[in-house]
């Protein structure tokens, strides 16, 4: 398998941190963008110049502009572009002010807007390329309790599906990949919360309990599959990790689907 160039946000921990070491393992070179570099010292001592360290907010379109001329007049090319940055924002509807929810929509929607519109100039360019975007369980069903999460990621969906039918003809593969629950520490200090409204209080504990009971999968075990996904010609447009993952989407659209047919007459007489 020949040597790939890859461009990473939120790489610094977390999957993005696993699919960077993965990629700088087997050989491949690395554009890796954090809000630190200092993050990735340890792995700057050990692969060199095979890793190009970035230090970017993705929700500067500029920033990201600059970050990808830096990527390809490094490496001169980039032919695996992911935009993983993103975190997650627990709260409910009621309880998220404008402010915080703007701020999750730019980092988790613009912030992939940006790095697409930065790279594909210069994947046309070249030929091809592949666009991964890290999207979620969340992007596909939803949970209680991260409403305004969920519609960031419902919007990135949108926004990889259509990208998807419009770049097809320049070579370019895009794949949103869709994690499950994972031991990292996105609930934790990456996460954040809104102040909690005590009416709410009941639905959180039945959620807690039911998270106590949930089986996280190893973050380590997802990079074998986007190893394989990259190296694939003709990867999906959506990729679940994790068996959990494939399972409560399959369930959740039976259900849709069988409540779309129940209702199908209602729809049926709005033609005219």
């Amino acid at each position: 398998m020949s040597e790939k160039i890859w461009f990473i946000t939120g790489a610094s921990r977390g999957l993005g941190r696993v699919w960077l070491e993965a990629a700088l393992a087997r050989g491949d070179r690395v554009a890796a963008c954090v809000r630190n570099v200092e993050t990735l010292a340890d792995l700057a001592e050990t692969y060199g110049e095979a890793l190009l360290p970035i230090e970017l907010d993705v929700r500067s379109e500029e920033d990201v502009e600059q970050a990808v001329r830096i990527s390809i007049n490094t490496f001169g090319r980039l032919d695996v572009v992911m935009s993983n940055a993103g975190y997650g924002l627990f709260g409910t509807v009621e309880e998220t002010d404008a402010r915080s929810a703007r701020a999750q929509f730019d980092t988790n929607f613009f912030g992939t807007l940006w790095v697409i519109r930065a790279v594909l100039p210069h994947m046309r360019a070249a030929g091809g390329g592949h666009i991964l975007i890290t999207s979620s369980l969340a992007g596909i069903i939803t949970f209680p309790t991260a409403g305004i999460y969920n519609a960031s990621k419902w919007a990135v969906e949108g926004l990889g599906e259509t990208l998807a039918s419009e770049v097809a003809e320049f070579g370019i593969k895009v794949t949103m990949i869709e994690p499950g629950g994972y031991d990292t520490d996105w609930r934790g200090n990456s996460s954040r919360h809104t102040p909690a409204m005590a009416e709410y209080d009941g639905l959180r504990r039945r959620l807690q309990a039911a998270g106590a009971v949930r089986k996280l999968g190893n973050p380590a075990a997802t990079a074998e599959a986007i190893l394989l996904m990259v190296d694939s010609p003709s990867p999906p447009l959506r990729l679940f990790l994790g068996e959990a993952a494939l399972g409560v989407a399959l369930n959740r659209y039976a259900d849709r689907l069988a409540t779309w047919v129940t209702w199908a007459d209602v729809s049926h007489r709005a033609q005219g």
